[in-house]
Formats: structure tokens, C-alpha cells, sequence
């Protein structure tokens, strides 16, 4: 038994290392046994069958099929397998099959060039990789990666950001330039994405009998490590690389900062959010969360576009926020077409929050993403005539009596309103902007 394993050990190892391609396995399988054996040619046919045309398989994986394989088991019985010791294989690339291989990812197929690529020692990089998570047993200070700050919500709850420091922030930036921002999210997709946007994401719901919006419920944390290394799996990396990407870009959230969270919470629900924040998921707060949580997202847009598309309806996702839209067909079923929903996020590893969830019909205020959606895209009445009272006062009391939050750029926060008001609608927007522009910034401030 314990020869079976060291055979399957070496054939795992030797297998991936040769790609997963027909002419590489058996070369690989031949030279860890020491000949082509029949019974190897079609093992390798097998293993090719079970795993080629998916993403890369975990190690693990390849030894268990090995070993629960009845035909290897009995020419293991039969003959005496000769087992050479060769040097390591070196490993290669292996994208999954379609359209992962048109990805145009920084090739890294050992520790040592990833190290290299990131202009780091071996020993920095497991220390940042921390695939063992030992952040979450360090007290505060100068060893901890990130920096943790509890940010209140209007509900009364509070959502955690997890900054990483700034080694690590420069590092995550280098991945989400050269890996992340080349693999392609689901289209359904808007969020944090080039030329797309709130209005994009809106857009297609615009004047539609019946609008179902959804919020999905701690969706970073909920995304877990094994998930992101399969993400670089299927992009080609070796299984080592992969993990060590993972760790780069996830983490596991000390106890002592759970325990500080500043809303009222009962000794059950502090539990669940420690099992939530201490496992390696994704930080909110890094810059590549909102790309790989995209990518991580992606089977599960890919199930709701297509039970959208069953019915006729339309189906767009930014971050959390999903919403569905449809004619008189869909009002008629949009709540069995809601547990659907909830269904498919329950069996993708995601919950949505059932008091969040809003069924608008054109009676009603059709709103999502801070825009109106009834018969034209629109900001909400309250919030235009909001920001116009706020410029209002500013051009005749002067800016700093409008800053009531103390806030650091003021200024840029207005701009941004007003953006945000153009993007939506350019004709309210340019009356704002036209306000704006007579404030007098340079006045002394009370």
C-alpha cells in the first residue's frame, strides 16, 4: 500500500507538471516508472477524461483518482512497478480549457519567480503570503499586514475595512494590473470595471413593469480563499504559485478586532461573525477584492443570467446589489423567481438579505443604485434638492458653514455629488455644476 502511494505521489506530481496534455502525460508518467507500461497509456486516457478539460486539479485530487483507480490497483498487484528518482519536473503554465487560454496573465511557474517577478526574498514573500494564517493570532503592531477599521452603516450594523499595508498594497496593485485586470469577468458584471458603471448597471431596467433589487449579505468575507486559488488555477498556475497568489490577496482577520465590533450583537451572532472574518477570505479594503470578487462571482452570474434569460428577464450585478427586471410574464412569477434566487446564492456560497429585498412596480418609486428608474433614468427628487439647497448656501454663507461632517476635501465631495448627478442626468447636473462654480472658495472660513 505504502509503494502505491509513493507511485501515486510521483504520478500526481509528474502529471501536472507535464500540463495535462495527452503527449506530456505519458511522457511524464513514463519517466517516473520507468517505461510505457499499456496499463499507463490508459490511465493517462482516464485522467485526461476526468480532469483536461476543467481547471487545473489540486494535487490532492490527482493522487485520490490515482489511488481509487481498480485498473492501477491491480497492475500495481500484478508486476513490480519500477520507480526511478528523478529530478523535480519543472512546472509549466496550464490554462484551462476555452477562453482561459486567450488570457494574457504574467506567466509564473515556480516560488522563485514569483519572488523574483515581485522583487521580494522567499522568506518576505511566505511571511505576506501568510498561508498559515498566523495574522489572526498577532496583537497590534508593526507584524500585522493590515490595518482594521469598523465603519458604521445607516442600518445600525457596521462592516469591517481591512487596509493592507502599504508593501502589500504596492504588491496587490501589481497583481491587479498584470493577472487580474486580463481575466475578463461575467458580463452581467458592473462594478468596479472599466467603461462600466452605476448607469450602465441601471440602464437596462429603465421603464420595465416590475423591478426585483436583491443585496447579498457580507459578500467579501464570504469568499474564501480555495475559491480564489481556484481562480488561479484555472488561469494556468501551478498549483504552489496559485496558493501563494491567494495568500497575497486574502486574510484572516484577528480575533481581538471581532470582538470590537461596535454595534449590539448577541453572543451567537458574535460567534458566526468570528467563524466569518477568522477564515481566509477576501478584505474589503484591498485593491484586488473588488476584481477577484467579480471573478469568484462568476459561475454564480453565469446561473442567474441564464434563469433571467428563461423568462425573458434582464439580470445586471454591481458588487452586492442585483437586480432583475421584466414585463407583465415576470410580474406574474417574480416571487418564485425570487426563492430561485436565493436558492442559487445558498448553493454558490452567498445569502441575501431577505429585509433588503425590494419588488417595485411601476405604482411605486422604481429605485436602485441611487437612481429612479420609472420612465427615465433619474436621481431622487429629495437628494437633487438636497445638494441644490446645500451650493445654494454655500455661495451666500460661504462653503466652510455647509461642511457640518468635518469633512477632510469638501470640496471634492461636492464635485463628486455632482458628477454623480451628471452621469444620471446632464441637464440637473449642469444646473449643479453652474451653481458650484460661483462659490467662493477662497473666502476666509468661520
Amino acid at each position: 500500500m505504502e509503494h502505491r502511494k509513493l507511485v501515486a505521489h510521483a504520478l500526481a506530481a509528474a502529471m501536472l507538471s507535464g500540463a495535462l496534455t495527452k503527449k506530456g502525460l505519458i511522457t511524464r508518467g513514463a519517466a517516473v516508472i520507468g517505461r510505457r507500461y499499456v496499463w499507463l497509456q490508459r490511465l493517462v486516457d482516464r485522467i485526461i477524461a476526468e480532469f483536461g478539460q476543467g481547471t487545473r486539479p489540486r494535487k490532492y485530487r490527482l493522487e485520490r483518482f490515482i489511488l481509487n483507480d481498480q485498473k492501477f490497483f491491480r497492475a500495481c498487484e500484478r508486476r513490480s512497478v519500477r520507480f526511478l528518482l528523478q529530478p523535480r519536473f519543472r512546472a509549466r503554465m496550464c490554462p484551462a480549457a476555452g477562453p482561459p487560454r486567450k488570457w494574457k496573465v504574467r506567466p509564473l511557474r515556480t516560488i522563485g519567480e514569483l519572488a523574483e517577478w515581485l522583487n521580494l526574498m522567499p522568506e518576505e514573500l511566505a511571511w505576506l503570503a501568510d498561508r498559515r494564517t498566523q495574522e489572526q493570532k498577532l496583537p497590534e503592531g508593526r507584524l500585522r499586514h493590515y490595518l482594521y477599521r469598523w465603519q458604521s452603516k445607516r442600518t445600525g450594523s457596521a462592516r469591517l475595512i481591512e487596509s493592507p499595508k502599504q508593501l502589500l498594497k504596492l504588491i496587490q496593485r501589481r497583481l491587479l494590473r498584470e493577472i487580474l485586470d486580463r481575466i475578463p469577468p461575467h458580463e452581467a458584471a458592473h462594478g468596479f470595471r472599466r467603461q462600466r458603471s452605476v448607469r450602465s448597471f441601471v440602464e437596462p431596467h429603465i421603464k420595465r413593469d416590475v423591478v426585483l433589487k436583491l443585496d447579498l449579505k457580507d459578500f467579501f468575507p464570504r469568499i474564501l480563499r480555495a475559491r480564489i486559488i481556484a481562480i488561479f488555477l484555472t488561469a494556468g498556475y501551478p498549483e504552489s504559485v496559485s496558493e501563494f497568489l491567494a495568500g497575497l490577496c486574502t486574510n484572516s482577520t484577528p480575533g481581538k478586532v471581532v470582538k470590537e465590533y461596535p454595534a449590539v450583537t448577541n453572543p451567537v451572532q458574535l460567534r458566526q461573525m468570528k467563524l466569518l472574518y477568522q477564515r481566509p477570505h477576501l478584505p474589503q479594503g484591498a485593491p484586488t477584492s473588488p476584481s477577484l470578487a467579480n471573478l469568484a462571482a462568476y459561475r454564480f452570474d453565469c446561473r442567474l443570467a441564464g434563469l433571467a434569460r428563461a423568462l425573458g428577464v434582464n439580470y445586471t450585478r454591481y458588487a452586492d446589489d442585483l437586480i432583475f427586471s421584466g414585463g407583465k410574464e415576470f410580474e406574474r412569477d417574480v416571487d418564485r423567481f425570487y426563492i430561485r434566487v436565493c436558492a442559487i446564492a445558498l448553493e454558490e456560497g452567498f445569502e441575501v438579505q431577505t429585509r433588503k429585498t425590494r419588488i417595485m412596480r411601476q405604482s411605486v418609486s422604481q429605485q436602485a443604485g441611487g437612481v429612479v428608474l420609472n420612465q427615465w433614468m433619474n436621481v431622487r427628487r429629495n437628494y437633487y434638492e438636497r445638494l441644490k439647497a446645500i451650493l445654494h448656501n454655500c455661495i451666500v454663507h460661504g462653503p466652510g458653514a455647509q461642511n457640518r461632517h468635518n469633512l477632510a476635501d469638501f470640496r471634492a465631495h461636492l464635485l463628486g455629488q455632482i458628477s454623480h448627478v451628471e452621469n444620471v442626468n446632464p441637464a440637473r447636473g449642469n444646473k449643479l455644476r453652474t451653481k458650484f462654480d460661483r462659490i467662493s472658495w477662497d473666502a476666509p472660513q468661520p
